[in-house]
């Protein structure tokens, strides 16, 4: 027989410790299922309670219902002084969203404009609703309505400096996806050298390329765009009004534009075709069909290796052609005479884009003359020679000659666009009009900005005999010109012309670093 233990024994065989620690583990189990039933109660309260329910969430996909709610928008470079007090609705990318305690701060962006958003916890605005403000993917679509306030201090990093939305409701038209492969903010940073605030905080350029969708929403980049398109609109307007006609020339062709190697080779049914390399042909047949002044604006294709800052494989072409009376400057002075429109036109028109640019970009004001500079080819090979670069008389000027040109025209005449005029013979195509006085010197010019080529142009040979001598000079198969030449066969009138490339103009208008 055992002695006792003294420890009590209930009838289920548990100790009295046992029994404690049991009861303990009910009750604790007890309060929590109490407490969850709490908050629960507390949740479904609140949603019940919601004061801003119905003024916020998500939007049902916008799929044309004609029985959807319609609302008028107001563009946010709209939003100045002049609307406080209002109310307003505005569609615009979330920039940035930040909490702060009971406030959510949202800056909104429409292209280049941006404004302050606020939400503050108060009577008509509930706890959930800021919440949900500050949950918000950046780049996602919103549709706000807010009244305008007028900020005293301003709101530093917007461009409505004197205004800020105060939210009344707030719906989300298009998520964003949480990950972005690149920030807006970052790839807008200033790249200056000298700039302090840069961070050396960069988006490489083949993230930019990889994404390009985000990356054209920077300020800078709508901004060249809308360059871009000026730069078309002012090469149309300007030629239209000086008696021009627009063309649309093919751009699949049976042989080479140019007759030379760097051409894109395209299937074509049964056979192979070309992408044009120009749509020099086509205008000169124009000419020849007694059109007297054409244009177009199209894609050029060159099949060039040539991973520079201003090469590219295919790029937007400016071309015009025209017939003259007695000389090609009719011509070359026309054209530099657009050209001048056309810097007149970005300065006066586009101050606004070029300032946005100059944001981000170290952008030094163009220079240029009114009417333009011409120089011979002889006149900068003698301001090479002075600095101490010896071009031959027939030889071409190489990238760096052309770059140290300009700088040394910069200099002496304070222009960023200049004309040189008589270029060598032996440098131009087959089709360049040689110079009746001098048989190593042709009727031919290049235009520069900031020392770089932006166009080449020249009388071209419009008699079919002395174009097929210089064609077979050149060592050209004949036949596969025979199109070309016999396009003179019918009688042409003497003309010139030029090609542009719409992308280079813009890159060095601004002063940029690459295309």
């Amino acid at each position: 027989m055992s002695e006792p233990t003294g420890v009590e024994i209930n009838e289920k065989g548990e100790s009295k410790k046992a029994q404690k620690k049991e009861a303990k583990k009910a009750e604790k189990a007890a309060k929590k299922a109490e407490l969850r039933g709490n908050v629960e109660n507390t949740q479904e309260n609140i949603i019940q309670d919601d004061v801003s329910k119905g003024k916020y969430g998500n939007l049902p996909l916008i799929r044309s219902d004609v029985n959807a709610i319609k609302r008028n928008f107001t563009y946010v470079k709209a939003l100045t002084k002049d609307l406080v007090g209002k109310q307003v609705w505005v569609r615009a990318r979330l920039h940035t969203v930040r909490a702060r305690g009971k406030q959510s701060f949202i800056v909104l962006r429409q292209r280049e404009f941006t404004v302050q958003a606020i939400l503050n916890v108060s009577e008509t605005v509930s706890k959930a609703m800021v919440k949900f403000s500050s949950n918000i993917t950046k780049e996602s679509i919103v549709d706000i309505e807010a009244e305008v306030t007028e900020v005293a201090g301003g709101v530093a990093g917007c461009t409505q400096r004197d205004v800020e939305l105060v939210v009344s409701q707030i719906w989300v038209v298009s998520t964003s996806a949480p990950q972005l492969p690149l920030q807006i903010e970052d790839a807008s940073r200033p790249e200056k050298a000298d700039d302090a605030e840069g961070l050396n905080i960069r988006v490489n350029q083949d993230t930019r390329l990889d994404n390009r969708v985000l990356d054209l929403r920077t300020s800078a980049n709508q901004a060249i765009f809308r360059l871009e398109a000026g730069v078309c609109r002012l090469f149309r307007d300007t030629l239209t009004e000086r008696g021009f006609t627009e063309i649309h020339t093919p751009k699949i062709i049976s042989a080479a534009s140019e007759g030379g190697a760097n051409v894109f080779t395209v299937s074509y049914f049964k056979g192979s075709a070309y992408l044009a390399q120009s749509p020099q042909l086509y205008k000169q047949m124009a000419i020849a069909a007694d059109f007297e002044k054409v244009f177009t604006v199209g894609a050029v294709f060159r099949a060039e290796d040539s991973n520079t800052h201003r090469h590219l494989t295919e790029f937007v072409g400016l071309d015009l052609e025209m017939a003259f009376n007695y000389h090609y400057h009719e011509v070359m002075l026309t054209i530099g005479d657009m050209f001048t429109a056309i810097f007149k036109g970005l300065r006066d028109q586009f101050a606004h884009e070029i300032a946005i640019v100059g944001q981000q970009y170290a952008v030094e004001a163009f220079t240029f003359l009114d009417p333009p500079l011409v120089l011979t080819y002889d006149d900068g090979r003698a301001m090479l020679a002075e600095a101490g670069v010896e071009i031959g008389p027939e030889d071409d000027l190489s990238t760096p000659a052309e770059k140290l040109l300009g700088r040394l025209v910069k200099a002496k005449f304070d222009t960023d666009f200049y004309m040189l005029d008589k270029y060598p013979l032996a440098v131009r195509p087959f089709y360049t009009m040689p110079d009746p006085n001098d048989p190593k010197k042709s009727n031919s010019y290049d235009m520069f900005m900031r020392g770089e080529e932006i166009l080449s142009g020249a009388q071209r040979i419009h008699d079919p005999e002395l174009l097929t001598e210089r064609a077979k000079h050149h060592g050209i198969d004949i036949e596969k010109i025979a199109a070309y030449i016999d396009a003179f066969k019918y009688g042409c009138p003497p003309h010139a012309g030029g090609g542009i490339g719409l992308e280079r103009v813009v890159m060095l208008y601004l002063g940029l670093e690459n295309v």
